[in-house]
């Protein structure tokens, strides 16, 4: 068991990792919410898991709950949804008194956490996620969001949970592929923040050898992630470092409509398109690219976009990018592995995705 404290000043909050820790929800809650609702927000998949075991145990803790179960997928992660969100939580009656929770993935976390921002003005809500790639990162932080047509997570806010509640027997039930995903984040921090998380995670290059150093590992990240949030809560500056991989990786997503790639596929291909390419302008040790796509490939993740990947559509979506501050657009390069720096350049920087480049 750990837990960990997210500090930022009235904006604090616990993250608590135990396994286990779902059927004991209530009794944790209780010592949050003096509400007497508890609206939960999931998704298909999840919800046929977990749904059942957490409502009986808010119940048992006393409190009234409701659901809404939306389908699984990237996709949910619409503006479309979010008056969806509000009239469930309208017709259960949930008030500022009480809480929402979020019991799912990144995309759960991501769409519920904006409702609930934006609910009365803002109600309570806790993350509660169920994949890796929400444990290790969605969930800490505050950042929630819904996609745009035009690129991901452009419609968001800064929104900090009360709690987040992270169980790692939770993985269990998680696909091979959702595993994957999640690992694409493991990788990234240990390449921006950590080379003895990246020797550990090199030294152990399949899901059922990971199994029982799975709880440090998602503690380990998610210390790095909240000390990170606490040095630069609204990601002006040092949060940037998380971004590595993300700018190709979010302009994949949107380029595909979030169908072909996964989030860490996407993010994976943009770790390594975004590495070779640092690596032949110098800024970047030699050999990095070959170590980190040794890494992803054993984890079944994408080193590169599909033959004909519309490379000018690519360098289009990355001018919508958030990370687009004035003329400058604000990216992330590996000095080598566990050391990562923010770099200020331009467009034409991405240049070479266009059909007439080397990396595409």
């Amino acid at each position: 068991m750990a837990e960990l404290m997210t500090r930022l000043g009235d904006r604090s909050y616990p993250i608590i990792i135990r396994r286990g820790l779902l059927a004991g929800l209530g009794g944790e809650i209780r010592r949050l919410s003096r509400g007497s609702k508890i609206f939960i927000v999931t998704d298909e998949n999840v919800n046929a898991h977990y749904g059942a075991k957490v409502e009986k145990s808010l119940q048992q803790a006393g409190y009234i709950t409701g659901s809404l179960v939306l389908p699984a997928g990237e996709r949910t992660k619409s503006f479309a949804n979010v008056p969806v969100i509000y009239d469930a939580l309208l017709d259960f009656g949930l008030t500022r008194r009480d809480m929402l929770l979020t019991l799912g993935g990144g995309v759960i976390g991501d769409v519920g956490g904006f409702a609930a921002s934006t609910y009365m003005r803002g109600v309570a809500y806790a993350q509660i996620p169920t994949s890796l790639l929400a444990q290790i990162d969605s969930s800490i932080g505050g950042k929630v969001a819904v996609n745009h047509p035009r690129g991901k997570n452009l419609i968001g806010n800064f929104y900090h949970p009360t709690a987040v509640f992270i169980d790692p027997d939770a993985l269990i039930t998680l696909p091979d592929r959702f595993f994957a995903d999640g690992m694409a984040e493991v990788i990234k921090t240990a390449c921006v923040k950590d080379a003895r998380l990246w020797r550990l995670i090199g030294g152990l290059m399949t899901r059922a050898e990971m199994r029982s150093d799975m709880e440090k590992i998602i503690t380990r990240c998610c210390q790095i992630k909240k000390e990170i949030v606490e040095a630069d809560e609204l990601d002006k500056g040092e949060r940037m470092i998380l971004n590595f991989g993300h700018t190709i990786g979010h302009a994949a997503e949107a380029v595909y409509r979030y169908e072909r790639y996964t989030h860490g596929e996407a993010v994976a291909i943009g770790m390594s398109l975004i590495t070779a390419h640092s690596e032949a302008l110098e800024m970047t040790a030699p050999g990095t690219t070959a170590a980190l796509r040794k890494v992803l490939r054993a984890y079944d993740l994408p080193c590169g976009l599909e033959e004909g990947a519309d490379g000018a559509a690519l360098v289009s979506s990355i001018s919508h990018d958030k990370k687009n501050i004035g003329a400058s657009l604000y990216i992330v390069l590996l000095k080598e592995i566990g050391q990562g720096f923010v770099y200020e350049t331009t467009l034409p920087f991405f240049h070479f995705l266009l059909p007439n480049g080397s990396d595409i």
